[in-house]
């Protein structure tokens, strides 16, 4: 008889952003007069820039000739796509990467869940908490994470690094020494940062203790503030400890369209062993490549027209984290994120339980965030909105809430 994998017979109910889906589909059909706004899932509502759309359409007719027609690409992604992250996401920052350090994905949701079939069973996985919900269930899918305590609402074998109001959302060194590190900055859900100097100290961490840092960089086109940095290979060292994620989604509106990449230096190893080549191997294995319909456009975001348009895109989204942010506490509410980030991170009124403020929200306002408690323990008392509607909903959803 054929066995399954029982590490998925752990995990706790569905998908965070699935259980929504579920719960916002019910309500519209016992409601379907009821008009529906949703700030929850971080899905870009904006069209793909001029420039974008541009290339789309040359690397579609170039598909119909046998001349420039393309098959499967190469398998880190084609070299003018990783030339121009070269130079515009490092280069151009004071960092040197190399070409075959760039590794093209469909996303960074894609590699963040795939990476760990490169590390052992026995890794002790830390995350910042609240977390993006997808680096615990993908180690939980693996076996990293040991048992779900269902009193607590975590998992038995992860370290959790509570940022909260209380330490202004700064993670603190963990006691227990873990492996693997997760960091997401700019923060989903919490829309917070962390400055240079604080990422260069779980850099020197990472590296004393030979732990490895993740690090999903997914919307540092959003960051506006100096002392943020773009890329953790900002901070000194940072090759020796760091893999660091990008996607294509947040910043020029790729959602639909699936486009990422992951860059691993070969400074990097366990031990004699290059997690460079270890990465290629899985790569060139699993993956045959994004489109190069879509890589094409990828290379477009890099082009003048294109950093133009998508900054245009990125101020419009933040200027609804700002409508957002301000709306909320001219209401009374305590807010953080919004600054740096898509998102808004607000703390629950009277102490309701992030769920049942879902709830009230949807059931008298007709507008969807995210519960907090999805993202982990730490979660439990706050919730996400995000930036990424219109702006004529962004505004109209604000109007509901103030007349709760």
């Amino acid at each position: 008889m054929f066995k399954i994998n029982d590490n998925y017979l752990k995990l706790p109910g569905s998908y965070l952003f699935s259980t929504i889906a579920k719960k916002v589909a019910a309500f519209k059909e016992a409601n379907p007069d009821k008009d529906v706004i949703s700030l929850g899932i971080g899905d870009v509502t904006q069209p793909l820039a001029p420039a974008v759309i541009d290339a789309l359409h040359k690397a579609v007719d170039e598909m119909s000739r046998a001349e420039t027609f393309h098959g499967y690409a190469p398998d880190l992604g084609y070299e003018f796509l990783r030339s121009a992250i070269v130079e515009d996401d490092y280069k151009a920052r004071g960092v040197e990467i190399a070409l075959d350090e760039v590794f093209v994905s469909d996303g960074a949701k894609s590699d963040s869940g795939n990476i760990v079939d490169i590390f052992s069973q026995d890794n002790v996985i830390a995350v910042t908490d609240p977390v993006y919900p997808v680096y615990v269930d993908s180690n939980a899918m693996s076996g990293k994470t040991g048992d779900y305590l269902k009193d607590k609402e975590c998992w038995s074998n992860v370290v959790y690094m509570p940022c909260t109001a209380e330490n202004d959302f700064v993670p603190a060194l963990p006691e227990r020494t873990p492996d693997i590190i997760y960091i997401c900055c700019p923060n989903n859900p919490t829309g917070t940062t962390l400055n240079k100097d604080q990422l260069q100290k779980w850099v020197d961490y990472a590296n004393e203790k030979k732990a490895v840092i993740i690090y999903d960089a997914a919307y540092e086109a959003y960051i506006s503030e100096a002392d943020v940095p773009h890329s953790i290979y900002e901070c000194d060292n940072a090759k020796t400890c760091a893999i660091e994620m990008r996607s294509f989604s947040k910043n020029a509106g790729f959602t639909g369209t699936r486009l990422g990449f992951t860059v691993i230096p070969k400074e990097l190893k366990s031990g004699d062993v290059s997690l460079n080549s270890l990465w290629a191997r899985r790569h060139g294995t699993k993956f045959n490549g994004a489109p190069y319909i879509i890589q094409r456009a990828g290379e477009a975001v890099y082009s003048e027209a294109g950093k133009a348009q998508t900054k245009e895109q990125i101020a419009y989204y933040m200027n609804n984290a700002k409508v957002i942010r301000e709306g909320l506490q001219g209401m009374g509410y305590t807010v953080f994120g919004g600054i740096n980030a898509p998102y808004i991170w607000l703390q629950t009124p009277d102490g309701m339980k992030s769920w049942d403020f879902f709830d009230n929200l949807l059931e008298k306002a007709n507008v969807v965030g995210t519960p907090g408690s999805g993202f982990g323990p730490s979660g439990e008392g706050y919730f996400r909105l995000t930036a990424f509607g219109s702006a004529e909903n962004t505004k109209k959803a604000l109007e509901r809430i103030k007349n709760l």
